[in-house]
């Protein structure tokens, strides 16, 4: 069933303030119920359940069947099922996350940015900035979004850039990302501290929006030494 225009907007404003809730507080503290979300943010109990799920989904809570739900032990990297925010992973790790923007501007879309994010020729809104946990770079991140998304330039970008499209309208909803290892290059050294020619874990990403269009395409360039990605799969059974 498809939900209406409002719903992700508040669903995900619910869900960030509970994540916020969460970094302060400690494992297994209990989250307001359902009904108390809903009479506190004004939304159906749908919405508020909807955002709770998605928290339960990331692993930050967990329900108990006829007590409810509370706030989940704190894991370490990131697995590469779950869509989530680079700066709630580091949240979780217990260390403070940073953004410094190297560049941001306006440009012409080059032909396969074009093609990845379905728009004809035009610009893109291109941001890079250098990742940081506690002060210290872990990823330098390339990322482009369509050009008709021009306002992200006016939002403080060294913050969450998908907050700020969530307030434009878009909310970054599912995804999907290719994994390679490629060796450090000038600029790489340079933002990150590593060596040219240090091990790099690279993940491309294409996220869409609520409605399915294409919203970021991104590449995030990580040192090899401070980031790991968890993978979680099943086994087909032996022909």
């Amino acid at each position: 069933m498809s939900a209406g225009p409002d719903f992700a907007p508040r669903y995900f404003r619910i869900e960030q303030e509970l994540r916020a809730r969460i970094a302060k507080a400690r494992p297994h503290d209990p989250l307001p119920s359902e009904p108390e979300l809903a009479r506190e943010f004004g939304v159906s109990r749908m919405t508020a359940r909807a955002a709770v799920t998605q928290l339960v989904n990331d692993g930050l809570a967990y329900r108990a069947p006829g007590r409810g739900t509370f706030v989940a032990v704190p894991t370490g990297p990131r697995r590469a099922d779950n869509l989530i925010r680079l700066s709630e992973e580091i949240r979780k790790q217990g260390k403070v996350p940073s953004s410094r923007v190297v560049s941001a501007e306006l440009r012409p879309a080059t032909v396969i940015e074009a093609t990845r994010l379905r728009q004809r020729a035009g610009d893109v809104v291109a941001i890079y900035r250098v990742r940081q946990a506690d002060g210290d770079p872990f990823a330098f991140e390339h990322a482009c979004y369509p050009g008709v998304l021009s306002a992200l330039l006016d939002f403080d970008l060294s913050g969450s850039v998908h907050e700020a499209l969530v307030a434009l309208g878009r909310v970054p909803t599912r995804g999907t990302s290719t994994i390679t290892a490629q060796p450090a290059n000038e600029e790489d050294a340079k933002e990150l501290g590593v060596p040219v020619g240090s091990a790099l874990l690279v993940e491309e990403r294409l996220i869409l929006d609520q409605e399915g269009r294409p919203l970021e395409l991104s590449e995030s360039r990580y040192d090899g030494t401070k980031y790991r990605l968890d993978v979680a799969f099943g086994v087909e059974p032996h022909q």
